[in-house]
């Protein structure tokens, strides 16, 4: 018999991530001043209990020839991939200072999604964003901490050939979850699809590969 999951999946909607962004309500950030990493749950949960943390799911989703630590199969020590905000190649090594090189970026920043509608969703829905394999990707860390909370007319990929998949992965996720965006958001996301027209929502949960 087919087991219902334990988390239902958000539905992205069919069709082109421009047709997907004219759904999106346009409006101003909320204020920021009451926002925590808290409001969106504990760091890095087993929320689909499969043994694994998230943060260790999505190493193993998005690096080749991943190394596990001794006697376990969900902890990562070791990996590389092509990093698609940078197109760089990079290698993972677990360690105490190694380990911040890469890190798992939230395609839509928590504290963008709190300032726009994330404050009026429930905490299991605020959990669910927060580990959603749709929203997370691995990133070369430097490039994760200079996005910080940025939205696409903040920030977008040096990487060019990943900004029709990341803008798409934004607004498949803004869908997902009923979240807005800002008028200049909505602007720089048209400007990136521009060059592909045909570019589709996002509702695999895929790696990005930096082609």
């Amino acid at each position: 018999a087919w087991m219902k999951p334990v988390q239902e999946p958000h539905a992205v909607p069919p069709g082109t991530a421009a047709s997907a962004l004219e759904g999106l309500a346009v409006k101003g950030r909320a204020q920021n001043t009451d926002y925590s990493r808290e409001a969106f749950g504990q760091a890095w949960l087993d929320v689909d209990r499969n043994g694994c943390d998230t943060r260790n799911d999505i190493l193993r989703r998005d690096l080749a020839d991943v190394v596990f630590a001794e006697g376990s199969t969900c902890k990562v020590t070791a990996g590389h991939f092509r990093e698609p905000y940078t197109g760089q190649d990079l290698d993972f090594r677990r360690g105490s200072d190694s380990s911040r090189a890469v890190q798992i970026d939230h395609v839509v920043a928590l504290g963008d999604a709190w300032q726009k509608g994330a404050q009026g969703l429930g905490p299991k829905e605020r959990q669910s964003l927060a580990n959603d394999p749709l929203n997370l990707i691995a990133a070369d860390g430097a490039a994760n901490q200079q996005k910080s909370a940025g939205d696409a007319a903040t920030w977008l990929p040096k990487n060019t050939a990943i900004r029709c998949h990341y803008v798409a992965r934004q607004i498949s996720v803004k869908a997902a979850y009923g979240l807005w965006v800002t008028a200049a958001e909505k602007d720089a996301m048209k400007r990136v699809l521009a060059s592909c027209p045909q570019q589709q929502t996002i509702r695999v949960q895929q790696p990005a590969t930096a082609r």
